[in-house]
Order: C-alpha cells, then sequence, then structure tokens
C-alpha cells in the first residue's frame, strides 16, 4: 500500500489517518535514498523469456554514481546496497510471478 492509497482509503471510510500505520511516500526519504531509486529505475533490465526478471544492467552505473557525486567507498558500499535490495525484491516478485503463470498454465492443461 502506498501512501496516497492509504490516505484515499481513510477519506472513503470517514477515518482519520494514523501516522503510525501510513506507509511512507517518496518524500519521506532521504534524498541519497531517492537518488538510489532513480537510478535503479533508471537501469536497464535482464530478461529471459522462460525465467522472467534477472536483474539489472549495472553498465552505466559509474554515470549514475558521478552524476550524483557518490566518491567515497562509505556512500558507494550505500548505495549499491540499496540498489541490491530493490533488485532482490524486483526478482522474487518476478519469480513469484514465473510460478503462477507456470501453475496456471498446468491448471489449464489438466482440465481444472
Amino acid at each position: 500500500m502506498t501512501k496516497d492509497r492509504y490516505l484515499n482509503m481513510c477519506e472513503q471510510l470517514n477515518q482519520k489517518p494514523d501516522p503510525e500505520k501510513m506507509p511512507p511516500g517518496i518524500e519521506d526519504f532521504p534524498d541519497f535514498v531517492i537518488e538510489a531509486m532513480n537510478t535503479y529505475n533508471g537501469l536497464g533490465d535482464n530478461v529471459v523469456p522462460d525465467l522472467g526478471f534477472m536483474g539489472k544492467d549495472y553498465t552505466t552505473l559509474p554515470h549514475y554514481l558521478e552524476i550524483y557525486g557518490i566518491s567515497n567507498v562509505e556512500d558507494k558500499e550505500l548505495f549499491l546496497e540499496i540498489l541490491n535490495y530493490l533488485e532482490s525484491r524486483a526478482i522474487k516478485l518476478s519469480q513469484e510471478q514465473m510460478k503462477k503463470e507456470r501453475d496456471k498454465l498446468k491448471r489449464k492443461s489438466s482440465g481444472r
């Protein structure tokens, strides 16, 4: 659930939003995290037809690091940690989606 969806749901239910239950919006993250998310979204996807999303193409990563002025080792490590986190979630979601599609095809072919 996104912050906007949560606020919309509260409005529809005539409830006051609870800050403790409200998911963060993009504006709630530090600039560094937003830059990492923008970089992740800007990197190309490696997709294999029968396997799904296999990760990002990091060929252009040095350019993003230069654009955002990330040069010290600690910042690079944190930046890469954020990218790896986003990538692992995307790969997992792709695998789950591919499994659902395979299961759906199996059920369809077995006549269920």
